[in-house]
């Protein structure tokens, strides 16, 4: 019987933390995540090519 009490002022106490949350607004969460998405590409994209540099210039040394 214990164990449903402390559930029940478990879940309270849940319900209680989450009505403080300050959740985030639909455009801000979309724009943020385009920013990530973005930053992503461009950081992949410039990591490529300097791995490609690298390895070209690394190829020529080992001939």
């Amino acid at each position: 019987m214990n164990i449903f009490k402390r559930t029940r002022n478990y879940l309270a106490e849940v319900l209680a933390e989450m009505k403080k949350v300050s959740w985030i607004k639909r455009k801000e969460l979309f724009t943020t995540t385009l920013v990530v998405i973005v930053f992503s590409v461009l950081l992949a994209v410039f990591i490529g090519i300097f791995d490609l540099i690298f390895s070209r210039v690394l190829s020529l040394f080992l001939k």
